[in-house]
């Protein structure tokens, strides 16, 4: 009895052991030579971490030191070190490894639509339990229940819903205007655009999206902001399964974040709720649309459990609201001022077609629909800073992607900046800033319509896109109508990668009245 004891247990070790050496080694091996036995090359595979540590260390010495000229905006050196590296090494078509899962990058136009139109072949890889903490929902979602949110959220980004919310981004584009009013009384200030442009994108999401001030919402952003930290932090190297459990000051941190988060914007959704069914309020924010939206959705399907959020799902959606809402917009503002600041033409340009599409007067939405400068403007800063640098998308099963034969387990990577900068697809001047490329529209700026794509392509493009432009419109209409403005001597250009773009040291600019 005992031998045979010794036997399970000497076999059942053996087998872990196996398993363990499969993940680690053998398996990641084995799959490096199927890539390149297809031409896919890149860094070799190294145990457990794959390449990240290669990555943290590139991007460690690409932070060090500010980029030498404001333009061209060869910026991918800098915000993608790593990456730009193994593409210049190995090509468009190359591999790197995220721990033990390949990363195939993909930059072709033609793969890339195809990547992104087919939303049940190509999805979403299931995010780790430490991302989860941070946020989820729908964009972290595939099949049924994407599709099911989607529908659901949808409404509330309707163009109709959307004029509803002009005031709030007005009110608080002019809330900035009067406080840079104070500030240049006795002539020009200069100002750090950063805080003040998130302070600017908060506010509106705190009242578009839950009809709240700032500071009702000031502790969920300042709680969002810990956790992106610490998420950061989590990232640097490969993620172990279970070590979620140990009690570390991190992990305790973020499960300390997530709930306390959790339970305000349960509270916030009870309250909404009750008041809902009661016919008690009509605010016509974000949550809301997306509370009476899910009502409706229950009550056609009539079985609560199917076709329906939960509270916890409608918690990961405002979470992503506050998210995406506020970060999005809030860089896309920040570097349009930056560049507008290097690009004086374009800033006086966008300040004529404004003064003579409103005067001074208040914007309202057809009056948006008209700025044609503006739009070329914007667009051509997600061009060049775009608030997402890459999508990924995960193969669950063996998939052909045009020639390339893709195995299960495997990340594809699409680099935005990267494909946004490439001179194949956009010219010689491609890391210019030059609106004048989208003047006759988005279809037509570069070679591949497929080849800009700031807020993603396809089923899954941002459901959120054009809130974030009409936003970005108001609040630079309202600064264009009172300032002038040009980059401090202080300002030192060196974009670098948090969640996305910014500026590592702030963006110091002067602001004249007019």
């Amino acid at each position: 009895m005992l031998s045979l004891v010794i036997f399970v247990s000497a076999c059942t070790l053996i087998l872990c052991a196996w398993k363990v050496f499969d993940w680690v080694w053998w398996k990641p091996k084995r799959l490096e030579r199927y890539f390149r036995e297809q031409g896919i090359e890149g860094p070799c595979y190294k145990l457990i971490h794959g390449n990240i540590k290669e990555n943290a260390v590139a991007t460690k010495k690409a932070k060090a030191k500010p980029m030498e000229s404001f333009s061209p905006h060869s910026i991918a050196p800098r915000v993608f070190p790593f990456l730009h590296q193994i593409v210049e090494k190995y090509g468009k078509l190359s591999l790197f490894w995220v721990g033990g899962i390949p990363r195939v990058n993909v930059m072709d136009p033609d793969l890339v639509k195809e990547v992104l139109s087919n939303n049940g072949h190509f999805t979403k890889m299931k995010p780790n339990p430490i991302t989860k903490l941070f946020v989820s929902g729908l964009a972290s979602y595939n099949g049924e229940k994407w599709a099911r949110h989607r529908k659901i959220i949808n409404p509330a980004f309707h163009q109709e819903k959307l004029k509803l919310m002009l005031s709030a981004f007005y009110d608080c584009s002019d809330e900035l205007i009067s406080k840079l009013e104070k500030r240049t009384l006795e002539g020009p200030c200069e100002l750090d655009v950063v805080p003040e442009l998130k302070l600017l994108t908060r506010d509106v999401i705190s009242r578009a999206a839950f009809s709240s001030n700032y500071e009702q919402g000031k502790r969920i952003f300042e709680l969002q902001t810990q956790q992106m930290e610490l998420l950061n932090q989590g990232l640097q190297s490969a993620y172990i399964p279970g070590s979620r459990f140990l009690p570390t000051k991190g992990n305790k941190r973020m499960k300390d974040i997530h709930k306390e988060i959790s339970n305000i914007l349960r509270g916030m959704i009870n309250d909404r709720e009750k008041a809902i069914r009661l016919g008690e309020m009509h605010n016509e924010d974000l949550l809301n649309l997306l509370i009476d939206s899910n009502i409706k959705e229950i009550q056609e399907h009539r079985n609560v459990n199917n076709g329906r959020m939960s509270v916890e799902d409608i918690i990961e959606e405002c979470k992503l609201f506050y998210l995406a809402g506020q970060e999005t917009t809030s860089n896309l503002l920040v570097w349009t001022i930056v560049l507008l600041s290097m690009n004086q033409e374009w800033q006086q340009r966008a300040r004529e077609e404004v003064l003579q599409v409103f005067g001074t007067e208040k914007p309202n939405f057809d009056g948006l629909t008209n700025l044609k400068i503006v739009s070329m403007i914007l667009y051509e800063v997600l061009r060049l800073y775009p608030p997402v640098t890459s999508l990924k998308r995960f193969t669950e099963k063996p998939m052909k992607l045009g020639e390339i034969n893709l195995p299960s387990g495997v990340l594809i990577g699409l680099p935005i900046l990267l494909i946004h900068h490439n001179r194949d697809i956009w010219g010689e001047d491609a890391e210019k800033f030059n609106p004048e490329r989208f003047s006759e529209g988005i279809s037509k700026a570069a070679k591949y319509k497929s080849s800009f794509f700031p807020f993603g392509w396809g089923p899954r493009i941002c459901i959120g896109q054009q809130f974030a432009i009409i936003e970005a419109k108001i609040a630079l209409t309202v600064i264009l109508q009172h300032f002038s403005f040009k980059l401090s001597s202080t300002y030192v250009h060196a974009p670098h990668l948090t969640q996305n773009i910014q500026p590592q040291h702030g963006a110091q600019v002067v602001f004249h009245k007019l």
